[in-house]
């Protein structure tokens, strides 16, 4: 058995401390320790994007991330970005949208749209970005969410929802 290590972090604005196993993912350390079921385990390779957490303002997939490694972070899952029941402006676009299908991949798809939009404010680049002007909105989107996978095929719709917020941002 290996020997435990502390981890304090917060998740969702609130802040939790564990003795953990130093091999376990933060994936599983939300999913088994928090009980927050929206990140999904989907391939648990980093190739799917279902796991998507966004941590310290960046998205990660956390599948691949070791718990231990996030000490004193702040991670936010799908669970948090609402406002109670009030949904982030992310999540009506995807139901206004239609923008899921079967939901598996929806809470990493939104976690990632919405690092998405704060890469945007901040003027970050993309493979599709030029330094002269931004490339077309729905090529930008698709490249930057190209890390998260739908097995149904809503992308189009997927986009949609994101080009609907990111226009009411930008």
């Amino acid at each position: 058995m290996h020997a435990m290590h502390p981890l304090r972090i917060t998740v969702n604005g609130q802040e939790h401390r564990a003795d953990i196993d130093p091999r376990r993912s933060l994936l599983d350390f939300a999913r088994d320790s928090l009980n927050l079921t929206g990140p999904k385990k989907g391939c648990d390779h980093g190739q799917c994007g279902a796991c998507t957490m966004i941590v310290n303002g960046r998205r990660i997939n956390s599948c691949l991330s070791l718990a231990v490694s996030h000490e004193g972070d702040e991670v936010t899952t799908i669970e948090g970005l609402a406002e109670g029941s009030d949904l982030s402006a992310l999540q009506r676009a995807f139901v206004e949208h239609d923008a899921f299908q079967c939901g598996f991949c929806t809470p990493g798809q939104i976690c990632s749209a919405t690092a998405l939009l704060d890469e945007l404010k901040e003027g970050l680049p993309s493979v599709v970005s030029s330094p002269d002007k931004l490339a077309e909105m729905d090529e930008e989107i698709r490249e930057r969410m190209s890390g998260n996978l739908c097995r149904c095929g809503a992308y189009n719709n997927i986009v949609a929802a994101i080009s609907s917020v990111a226009g009411d941002k930008s």
